[in-house]
């Protein structure tokens, strides 16, 4: 019996689909005797849109190299988010990486993605379809995502926090009353 090569064990091993966002190149420049190098610098988000999501840098002395690389490194370096419903986010969280600070907020049905820039591209790829979110301090794109996905870790769903407890997932979440009282109803035909 032929055994497949082992090269092509890692393709077969890749079947689910990455999307990835190109969120900033920068050119950067080297100095040297005869005078400078130029050379580029890509940040690329990586996500599956069903609560994976990672980022990435590659530097190479041409852009569809460097956005390669970059684009490697992320799908190493991915994270699993729980997300509510598919499409939000369990609870409010605050994230932080340097001078970078970002505060995400759930919200309801139709809200869309409410985040600029960086952050938009992470909640894009990971799925999230609706989202509050603020970026404060640091501008730079590399802080700031490095600052979402601080956030995004520390997401608990209900699922994990239970199980940390020791308890079940309805004793976690908030009673609601969607029914009206019943008895309210008897007493008033009686």
């Amino acid at each position: 019996m032929a055994r497949e090569p082992r090269g092509n064990r890692r393709d077969r091993d890749e079947t689910p689909e990455f999307a990835d966002r190109l969120v900033a190149i920068n050119r950067v420049s080297k100095t040297v005797k005869g005078g400078k190098r130029f050379g580029f610098a890509a940040l690329v988000v990586v996500g599956d849109q069903k609560g994976r999501v990672g980022f990435g840098k590659g530097k190479a002395k041409e852009v569809p190299e460097a956005i390669r690389k970059a684009t490697e490194s992320a799908k190493r370096g991915m994270i699993r988010v729980p997300l509510k419903d598919g499409r939000t986010l369990h609870h409010d969280i605050y994230g932080r990486h340097g001078a970078g600070k970002v505060t995400m907020r759930t919200a309801t049905q139709g809200t869309g993605i409410i985040a600029g820039g960086p952050m938009r591209a992470v909640f894009e790829m990971l799925g999230v379809q609706d989202v509050v979110a603020k970026s404060l301090g640091s501008q730079n794109p590399y802080n700031m995502i490095r600052a979402t996905l601080n956030g995004l870790q520390n997401e608990n769903s209900p699922r994990s926090v239970a199980q940390r407890r020791g308890k079940k997932v309805a004793d976690i979440l908030p009673k609601r009353d969607d029914a009206p009282n019943s008895s309210s109803q008897v007493s008033e035909e009686a």
